[in-house]
């Protein structure tokens, strides 16, 4: 992996995918917060020292930040970026400024604002999947096997070349990519695939080989694999604007389950963490996108931005989640919790914000290889 020529392109298609996603999430919260009668003082693409920004007549400073991972959106009444309150200006606001506070708000309207981030992320990519899918339509290959791999575990299950696969564990299949996305989740996990063969359809056991594979990237990835090849057939299917929007919430929602998936198999140690990247693949992945094409980055920033939106709604103090598991418990209870719980909340929020980092970022320099290249660089 050559990261030096051609950086250019790497620098532009990541500060573009993920100034992008960034935005949508923060607006979210920017709009549905103006709509509450809140105040925005902040909104921030980056953290860090400010590079350019202006106010906007509503006294909203509008700013590019020197480290371009990730944004937030200041409220009136907030002490920080992560929207925690100032206590000493809530506690001594006059009703004017309590009437514009984030803080003063109903827990609905705060949970409004801090949900509409996510929800934000989620539109945005349906409407890219959606205009995609109603302007070019979608060429996919059908779930019809071209090949069964000698010795491959489909071989041994009994499926054969021409077999159709309708079904995997009860839900239908139509393309090809949905065997690939179901069986590289489910390594050595037995599978109950439904193959259609000779007009009859008849149910097979089969359980997935663990196996090291090309992740497309130039990198490797554990999976699980079947041992079959599609056809060489393609079909073009061609969509109305109704239908493009539930192929975009149809395709959302497989980004959102399949990441799902691989969480829940990580946490019981089905799978390993080493899937799970951080801010410098997605550097690597946005230029390697980037050089087949432009349009490709923006499908990227599509499934990005749904990553984004359901990482935010993870129950950690500190992401929105964090903030919405806060406003619950003020609901049942009837009052907010203490500042000292909402305090150490936080804490604990961060250090596990922080971890994930690291261990996101460890994944990546394995993935990337960058040890073997800074050792031959200054050998």
């Amino acid at each position: 992996m050559d990261f030096l020529s051609g950086a250019p392109t790497y620098i532009v298609a990541f500060l573009l995918v993920l100034t992008l996603v960034v935005f949508v999430h923060e607006w979210g919260h920017f709009i549905v917060a103006r709509l509450n009668g809140v105040r925005v003082e902040v909104f921030s693409i980056g953290f860090g020292p400010e590079l350019t920004g202006f106010y906007d007549r509503h006294g909203t400073r509008w700013r590019l930040s020197a480290i371009p991972l990730g944004g937030y959106v200041k409220f009136y009444g907030d002490a920080s970026a992560a929207s925690t309150p100032d206590s000493d200006a809530v506690d001594h606001m006059t009703a004017a400024e309590r009437a514009v506070s984030f803080h003063h708000k109903r827990v609905g309207q705060r949970a409004a604002v801090v949900a509409a981030g996510p929800v934000a992320n989620f539109i945005f990519a349906i409407l890219i999947l959606a205009v995609t899918a109603a302007t070019f339509g979608h060429q996919y290959t059908p779930p019809v096997v071209g090949e069964v791999l000698p010795g491959s575990v489909a071989e041994e299950a009994g499926i054969r070349a021409g077999d159709r696969i309708v079904s995997i564990n009860g839900s239908s299949v139509e393309r090809f990519d949905q065997i690939f996305q179901a069986v590289a989740l489910s390594a050595e996990t037995e599978l109950e695939v439904g193959i259609e063969r000779d007009g009859a359809t008849r149910i097979l056991a089969v359980t997935p080989r663990r196996v090291v594979a090309d992740d497309g990237f130039g990198g490797k990835q554990r999976r699980g694999q079947l041992g079959i090849r599609s056809t060489a057939e393609r079909e073009l299917r061609q969509y109305g604007p109704i239908e493009a929007i539930g192929v975009g919430v149809r395709d959302t929602w497989n980004v959102i389950s399949t990441t799902m998936t691989y969480l829940g198999r990580f946490a019981t140690g089905r799978e390993s963490g080493e899937e799970l990247g951080g801010p410098a693949r997605i550097f690597f992945m946005s230029g390697e996108v980037a050089k087949v094409s432009w349009f490709a980055l923006i499908l990227l920033a599509a499934q990005l931005s749904v990553s984004i939106g359901l990482i935010n709604l993870f129950p950690i103090p500190l992401l929105d989640g964090g903030h919405l598991l806060y406003y619950g418990v003020e609901a049942v209870r009837g009052r907010p919790l203490g500042e000292r719980a909402q305090e150490y909340g936080f804490r604990f929020g961060l250090a596990v914000v922080l971890a994930l980092f690291l261990f996101a970022t460890w994944n990546d320099l394995v993935y990337l290889r960058v040890v073997p290249f800074l050792s031959k660089l200054f050998s």
